[in-house]
């Protein structure tokens, strides 16, 4: 399968244009359990990362993942029992929290209520001692970066969710760490504000270039901005990559599964040749798949297959072009989303749906969009299919 990587090249590159030689994060071996002996649970599982400096890295996997108790090791929250974490070569598993040059951005803000913006963004200053001139300075500066100047001398009880996570973040990064922590930021609001605010978190880093290690459970949140992502699932890091090759190359089903919606098809191999094969199963029949992993006839494969990839016609086409399977079906479900159709496509004789989405890149009347129950040939390239598991 070939593949165009030049965004997310380019997308790292100028993350890391900005990026200072400091914030290179390592972790070897990294271990936590919970519990002792047969009832304990391993939420972080012999952990291998090594973060670039002023790389933008998100720790994506669902709940219960490890991924906030690996967030909260590097912070110095929680000790691992095996491991160990460095930054910039220095190990620092022995350091408390407040001795690491690391900072946190927590999902509830964590402002101090009785304080101003002002005062908020200015605490980590205060603690230090810093001379009032340089303080006022530093708090102007970090104010304008989030876009806060104006509510310096508000309370944090007068802010928006949206205002208060600009606050907190801020304030971590106004003694400029080496590594900054998030951990689902955004996860307290709303769909159109998270957004904006994903938007501003990636200006923000390109501006301070220093390590963002960021945890989320949304998809398109890691997708977005990230230079890298790691896919977690039990304590484990599935697959580690930029969102281009998690999403088109990943590494197993599940990490397909969990990134975007996609279709499953499973067969056994019938034919092996230099760079493609055949398969079938009693749903589709015969199918030409690409070899991106080594097979031998008669193994067990399943390839992921995007909803994008997939076409849709009322009429077949490519049928005598072996580098395309042509299904016919019916529309089971159609649901409307302005800028495309899902389509929930039920085989001819097979109880199996396939989800194709289908894009509105031109204007479309009423009687042009697919109805329910409408007889339609969907289709896809064999190159389109991805390999993900072979048994």
């Amino acid at each position: 399968m070939t593949l165009d990587s030049g965004t997310d090249t380019q997308s790292s590159s100028q993350h890391n244009k900005a990026a200072s030689k400091s914030g290179h994060l390592s972790l070897v071996e990294l271990t936590k359990t919970f519990g002792d002996g047969t009832g304990g649970v391993t939420a972080v599982d012999h952990i291998n990362l090594d973060i670039k400096p002023g790389e933008f890295i998100t720790l994506l996997g669902p709940s219960g993942c490890g991924k906030t108790t690996l967030l909260r090791m590097i912070a110095g929250f929680i000790r691992p029992d095996k491991g160990s974490i460095s930054i910039n070569g220095e190990v620092i598993d022995h350091l408390k929290p407040n001795e690491r040059n690391v900072n946190t951005v927590f999902q509830n803000y964590a402002l101090f209520p009785n304080m101003t913006v002002f005062e908020n963004v200015a605490f980590p200053l205060k603690i230090k001692k810093t001379a009032k001139e340089e303080i006022e300075k530093e708090v102007l500066k970090y104010l304008e970066l989030v876009g806060l100047q104006e509510h310096k001398d508000k309370m944090p009880s007068s802010l928006s969710g949206g205002q208060k996570q600009r606050v907190s973040i801020a304030r971590a990064l106004i003694s400029k760490p080496d590594v900054l922590l998030l951990d689902e930021p955004l996860s307290a609001l709303d769909a159109k504000l998270r957004q904006k605010l994903l938007i501003e978190l990636d200006t923000i880093h390109d501006e301070v270039g220093i390590t963002f290690v960021f945890v989320t459970h949304d998809q398109e949140e890691a997708l977005s901005v990230s230079d890298r992502i790691a896919v977690m699932s039990k304590g484990e890091v599935l697959q580690i990559g930029t969102p281009n090759e998690i999403y088109e190359m990943p590494a197993n089903g599940f990490v397909a599964d969990f990134i975007g919606e996609t279709n499953f098809i499973e067969g056994k191999v019938i034919e092996v040749h230099d760079k493609y094969g055949y398969a079938e199963n009693d749903e589709i029949g015969r199918f030409k798949i690409e070899l991106d992993k080594p097979v031998k006839v008669g193994d067990n494969v399943k390839l992921t297959l995007r909803p994008e990839k997939i076409k849709v016609d009322t009429e077949p086409r490519h049928t005598d072009n072996d580098n395309y399977k042509v299904i016919k079906g019916t529309v089971d479900e159609v649901i409307y989303t302005g800028f495309q159709s899902k389509l929930f496509i039920k085989v001819d004789g097979m109880n199996k749906l396939i989800k194709v989405y289908d894009q509105h890149r031109n204007f479309l009347t009423e009687e042009e969009l697919f109805e329910w129950k409408e007889k339609v040939y969907f289709y896809w390239h064999y190159e389109d299919a991805y390999l993900v598991e072979v048994n």
